[in-house]
């Protein structure tokens, strides 16, 4: 009796442990398919193209223009509607179906021709030089930066980012210009504005605004104006840097109240930005970055586009910010430059490439795109 007790306890038990081993099995199988899945999600490489809405073109010619990128690799547009809800509300659908993603492109801090700003020429930065931007605009006619401590001003580019993160259907809000105007050019740019840049220049220096100086001396205690050299005063650096970052971070919270992400594009890595334009986006509250990595501008040649795109990825790669490469089109010469360029984001550490704009892209361009997404699977 004891010994048929203890068989039948034995096969019990062998049942038992296979069917857990069974078990288990299936569970390493599934995590290892989820696993699998979302290492395949990290790795998929996406393309983008830069393009500005005209409210004349028909949703018919819109979904020419949408099929023909889709049918070249590419997977998300971003769309400048000027911040015109209507016409975005209306263009949406039709990238969506074409199965390409949408973000909604705004010019932030720099809002040329703004109706509504325009009404308040207390909200303009000012250079200082003490002259606004409101009339005098630094190097450019539609370069009209409003002031980023106004309350007013800040109010006014928030509700249009709110206005925006609103549409159904668009991935994020992707701010643009969120920035200050350049303390230094790009320098392949200077010879064309016959400048020479070895200094921070008056006139390119923004924003000494009776709000922004009254601001820094509560918490400074000193007026930049009275500085020797602004330059080296880090505090006074360091409040504009933040003013930007506190506009950032507030609109980081808008959109993600409305299920959308914010992008933004911004210059080719924190560093480079907070030198030339008091920008260092590796400090944001932000989900990806388009870095436009333009190295003609900078008379680079194609690997700088490598290298730039690496020393953005290092310094946002444990905050969980995506970084996507931007790509100006017109000085390249081939469609085998533009491959390259391609593979240099890639294999330092971009998640993709957007390239500006939509009509440089021509067929040659759009095949390179479409050989390279279709050698990356």
């Amino acid at each position: 009796m004891e010994n048929s007790f203890l068989s039948k306890n034995l096969i019990k038990v062998t049942i038992i442990s296979v069917l857990l081993l069974l078990v288990g099995v299936a569970s390493c199988t599934e995590s290892k398919d989820t696993n699998n899945k979302t290492i395949k999600e990290k790795e998929a490489f996406e393309f983008g193209v830069w393009i500005t809405a005209n409210d004349k073109k028909t949703n018919e010619e819109y979904a020419a223009e949408f099929s023909k990128y889709k049918d070249a690799g590419i997977d998300e547009v971003l769309i400048n509607t000027g911040t015109d809800p209507v016409l975005l509300q209306r263009i949406t659908p039709v990238a969506t179906k074409a199965g390409l993603k949408v973000h909604a492109w705004i010019m932030t801090m720099n809002r040329p021709g703004d109706k509504v700003a325009l009404q308040h020429p207390e909200w303009y930065a000012v250079s200082r030089e003490g002259k606004s931007c409101f009339d005098t605009r630094p190097y450019v006619g539609y370069y009209q930066w409003l002031c980023p401590n106004r309350e007013e001003s800040r109010n006014h580019i928030l509700g249009l980012v709110e206005g925006l993160a609103k549409v159904e259907g668009i991935e994020s809000v992707h701010l643009d210009y969120i920035r200050f105007s350049d303390i230094f050019l790009p320098i392949g740019l200077l010879p064309k504005y016959d400048l020479v840049q070895e200094t921070e220049m008056a006139e390119y220096d923004f924003c000494y605004c009776d709000v922004c100086i009254e601001k820094f001396q509560q918490e400074h205690h000193k007026n930049p104006l009275e500085s020797a050299n602004t330059s080296i005063d880090m505090e006074w650096k360091q409040f504009r840097l933040n003013s930007v970052k506190n506009i950032v971070n507030d609109a980081y919270k808008i959109v993600h109240k409305h299920n959308k992400r914010l992008t933004a594009a911004v210059f080719p890595y924190p560093e480079m930005a907070d030198h030339m334009v008091r920008q260092r986006w590796d400090k944001w509250n932000i989900d990806e970055v388009y870095p436009m990595i333009y190295h003609g501008f900078y008379n680079e040649e194609i690997d700088w586009i490598g290298f730039a795109t690496k020393q953005g990825v290092e310094d946002v790669k444990d905050k969980g910010i995506g970084v996507n490469t931007g790509i100006y089109m017109p000085p390249f010469k081939s469609a085998e430059e533009v491959k390259q360029a391609i593979m240099f984001a890639k294999d330092n550490g971009a998640k993709g490439v957007t390239f500006f704009d939509g009509p440089a892209l021509t067929p040659e361009y759009l095949k390179a795109i479409k050989e390279t997404k279709e050698s990356l699977k």
